[in-house]
């Protein structure tokens, strides 16, 4: 029998002998029966402030301690899930946790995670005091109940487990952020701290990551068909890899990396990895952003464009109701190719203060470019067919304008303060270079014909290049935990993590079908009415709402199945192919997912 980590989860792998008939499943029934156990015996003490589950992670800066713990591979990788938590590892000794102060002195939130060895050390439970001196601690503790006794003086919450296993683990990070609840109760006194029925209940705030038999659902029945798929997929080069999520009813139950980065093999994708979101960032940012000003009364969908930009009252988008661009009605055109007109004297190879505009490496645009060339263009641009359905990028250019004139803030950093950070999306977001190193993102194409150079961490579409890597239509990055965060709180109604972000009534607005002529909703693409294009998939309720994006992206909502579907891949590295549409890898996928719900049901 081999262990190893995949995906923050023990995985059982048996060998089998040609003879020996196993169910693929019987690794996972047998971890679910251990998270049963874990829910069971894991308390959640010293909680009277109700500091778990955590809240408002945009104010907290997290970092793990392990004290000499044996899972803490396990918990650290399920902690960063959720937030963006740096793991620190000591040995229980004085000096260890005093050079570790000093690591920690930026740090306002310490999870740190002992056991019956490590707290037999004073100068352990010293460090915890007096970390909470000016610092949030929330203490995991495993082992025999004598080692609550020895936490008497602590004022933090406490979670423990009387056993030291990688489900104990898994649960206890999980609880820490409201992934799972807290039910248990001690069923015996340890010390006037810790009595005989003390545990504290909590509910469900966020994702919970779990396996596919929790619902029911045969992981062969979901894996396999999603396998088959993907991989031939790759072996057509329709994409070099690509990244699956599937959520449902508020658990992940599936999330795998398939293939590599590149054609040419340059290492394997992982979970972890950062997408270009291309298109989806039309729902993942500047929808979101219009929602949450329409909420509070700043944007109105019948009001006229020239209301809000002064700029366009003397063009043909004066009276263009703000509702009609984000139903791709306005009658914008589809795109302009600014890059074509780019001239020597607009760029250089070396940043100053006139070429401060980042495009790609060693590519700098002069300042104001946007300002004086393209935005001027895209409101001089002629109209085509008003009030016909014509999807346009131009729509989202003309929506990131409004929004930042209202919030009075540029687009990347309103949906970071107001949605990513809060959410504990850490890695959305845009022109991830600033944040991430280069081999966190995932190389995009081989510009040939543009920036000549692959891409890795800017921007695909020319247009958000030329723009400084932010507009409405394209350049957010993000894993696909992250998206899943960002669309199970539109699942829930509006709420994530104990906060509120919207009101149920706008989510059910701006998601449902606005539009007499097409299937759009105001920024979300939607179910196609027409069955026999089985759009997003053919067995998709009416009520799913989503996007795609070009560079090999979607996500898709399904109220009805209470089901989030994510789908990332860089398919754009195989040189322009279009192997992923016409081969329909997204929508095979995204069925597979639906018959192995169904055949759970039946």
């Amino acid at each position: 029998m081999i262990r190893h980590i995949r995906n923050g989860f023990l995985i059982l792998i048996v060998s089998l002998s040609t003879c020996a008939q196993v169910p693929l499943n019987m690794g996972n029934q047998k971890q679910i029966l251990e998270m049963q156990d874990a829910e069971r015996s894991v308390v959640l003490l010293k909680n009277e402030l109700g500091k778990v589950p955590l809240r408002d992670l945009q104010t907290k800066k997290i970092a793990s301690i392990n004290v000499e713990t044996v899972n803490a591979s396990i918990f650290d990788s399920l902690l960063s899930k959720y937030a963006a938590v740096k793991s620190f590892s000591v040995a229980n000794k004085r000096d260890s946790l005093d050079k570790l102060s000093s690591g920690l002195k930026f740090y306002n939130t310490l999870i740190v995670q002992i056991s019956e060895g490590s707290v037999r050390d004073s100068s352990v439970l010293t460090f915890i005091r007096e970390s909470e001196k000016n610092k949030e601690v929330i203490v995991v503790a495993s082992g025999r109940p004598f080692i609550l006794a020895s936490l008497n003086k602590i004022t933090s919450p406490v979670i423990w487990s009387p056993k030291e296993s990688a489900a104990s683990a898994g649960f206890a990070a999980q609880l820490i952020f409201g992934g799972v609840v807290s039910t248990a109760k001690l069923v015996q006194t340890v010390s006037p701290a810790f009595k005989q029925g003390d545990g504290y209940i909590t509910a469900t705030t966020r994702l919970k990551y779990t396996m596919p038999e929790e619902l029911g659902i045969n992981s062969a029945e979901l894996e396999k068909p999603i396998d088959d798929i993907v991989y031939n997929a790759i072996a057509q080069r329709a994409t070099p890899g690509a990244v699956v999520l599937v959520a449902k009813d508020g658990k992940v139950i599936f999330n795998k990396a398939y293939g590599n980065r590149t054609l040419q093999g340059d290492g394997q994708d992982k979970v972890t990895d950062i997408f270009d979101l291309a298109s989806v960032t039309k729902i993942a940012a500047t929808t979101i952003a219009a929602m949450r000003l329409y909420e509070q009364g700043k944007l109105r969908l019948d009001t006229n464009v020239g209301a809000y930009i002064p700029e366009a009252r003397e063009t043909n988008k004066n009276f263009i109701k703000v509702k009609d661009v984000l139903l791709h009605q306005a009658g914008l055109v589809p795109y302009i190719p600014f890059y074509e007109n780019i001239r020597p004297g607009d760029f250089s190879s070396d940043s100053s203060e006139e070429y401060n505009v980042k495009v790609a490496e060693n590519y700098y645009l002069r300042k104001g470019y946007y300002e004086e060339v393209m935005w001027p263009k895209m409101l001089r641009s002629h109209l085509e067919n008003p009030g016909r359905y014509e999807y346009s990028d131009l729509s989202m250019y003309t929506m990131k304008e409004i929004i930042e004139r209202i919030s009075v803030q540029r687009l990347d950093i309103y949906v970071l303060e107001q949605f990513y950070r809060p959410l504990g999306m850490f890695t959305a977001g845009y022109n991830p270079r600033n944040r991430f190193a280069r081999e966190a993102i995932v190389p995009t194409e081989q510009d040939n014909y543009f920036r000549r150079q692959l891409l890795q961490g800017y921007v695909h579409d020319q247009g958000a290049a030329l723009a400084g890597g932010v507009s409405g239509h394209a350049g957010v990055f993000a894993t696909a935990n992250d998206l899943a965060i960002l669309f199970q709180m539109m699942l829930n109604g509006g709420t994530y993590g104990g906060m509120r972000y919207f009101k149920p009534e706008t989510i059910d607005l701006f998601t449902s079908r606005q539009s007499n002529i097409s299937r759009r909703g105001y920024g979300f693409d939607r179910w196609d009415p027409e069955t026999s294009k089985k759009y997003p998939a053919a067995l998709a309720s009416p009520q799913t709402y989503g996007h795609t994006g070009f560079t090999g992206t979607c996500v898709w909502v399904d109220p009805k199945y209470n089901l989030i579907y994510v789908f990332l891949s860089n398919r754009v590295n195989t040189g322009g192919s279009n192997r992923l549409q016409s081969l329909q890898v997204r929508s095979r996928i995204q069925d597979a997912v639906y018959k192995a719900i169904q055949k759970a049901e039946e």
